[in-house]
C-alpha cells in the first residue's frame, strides 16, 4: 500500500530525471532520495514505533526541500540555506561530495527543526512526542555520512585537492546539526506563543546555515 512517502519518492525520482548527473542539486536529491527510499523501507518494516508520525515528519521535512526547488524553478528566492547550491550547482571546482553535504547541511540544519514544528502543528503533539522518530531517521542519516563521504570522496588520482577537501569537509559534522536541529526544534515550539521572536529566530537559523553551505561550498582547485 502506498503512503505519502511514495509520493515524495516519486517526485525526487522525475527532478532526478530532468538534471545534468554532474548538477550539485541532482548530487544531493540523489543523496536524498535514498534516504528517503530507506525511511520507507522502514516504515514497511515496521522499524518505527509510530509510523503515522514518522510518515508525517518524513513528509513535512521533504517537502521544505522541494519547496526551495520549486522556488527556484520558478524564479523566487529559496531560504538562505539552500541559495549556495543552487548558485553554485554548476561550479567546476566544487567537488560532488561538498554538495552532497552542502544540501544535507541546509535539510538538516534548517529544514529539520521546522518540520519538527510543522508536524508537531498537524499531530496536535510536541516535539517530546516525536523525539523516538527524530532520532531513528537522524540515526539513518549518520549512518550513510560515511557511505556518502566514501562514495564521493575524489580517488587517488585527485590527490592534489584531497587534503584541502578533508580539512574543509572535517570542520562539519552530521551528528553536530542533528542535535543542533533537536535544540532549534525545541525552541521554536517554546516560541511559538511569540510569533515575531520565533520568525526572528527562524530566519537567523537560516542565515547561519547559508553561511555554513557557503563554506562547504568553496571552489578548490581542479
Amino acid at each position: 500500500m502506498d503512503t505519502p512517502v511514495d509520493g515524495v519518492i516519486s517526485r525526487m525520482r522525475a527532478l532526478d530525471a530532468t538534471l545534468h548527473p554532474r548538477d550539485g542539486v541532482a548530487v544531493f536529491n540523489r543523496v536524498y532520495l535514498a534516504v528517503t527510499e530507506a525511511v520507507d523501507r522502514y516504515v514497511d518494516t515496521g522499524r518505527f514505533a509510530d509510523p503515522h508520525a514518522a510518515i508525517t515528519l518524513d513528509v513535512r521535512f521533504a517537502q521544505r526541500y522541494l519547496e526551495a526547488v520549486e522556488a527556484v524553478a520558478a524564479e523566487r528566492r529559496p531560504p538562505a540555506c539552500w541559495r549556495p547550491l543552487f548558485q553554485l550547482r554548476r561550479h567546476p571546482g566544487v567537488r560532488p561530495l561538498q554538495f552532497a553535504l552542502a544540501g544535507i547541511n541546509a535539510h538538516i540544519g534548517h529544514d529539520l527543526a521546522l518540520a519538527v514544528v510543522d508536524t508537531c502543528r498537524t499531530l496536535g503533539c510536541v516535539p517530546a512526542d516525536l523525539e523516538d522518530e527524530f532520532d531513528a531517521v537522524g540515526d539513518l542519516l549518520v549512518s550513510l555520512e560515511e557511505r556518502i563521504r566514501e562514495d564521493l570522496m575524489p580517488g587517488p588520482d585527485l590527490l592534489q585537492i584531497a587534503d584541502p577537501l578533508t580539512h574543509l569537509l572535517g570542520s562539519w559534522s552530521l551528528e553536530r546539526a542533528r542535535d543542533a536541529a533537536w535544540t532549534a526544534a525545541r525552541a521554536l515550539w517554546a516560541l511559538r506563543e511569540l510569533p515575531d521572536i520565533a520568525g526572528e529566530f527562524t530566519e537567523h537559523l537560516d542565515t547561519a546555515v547559508g553561511l555554513a553551505g557557503r563554506m562547504l561550498l568553496t571552489p578548490l582547485q581542479r
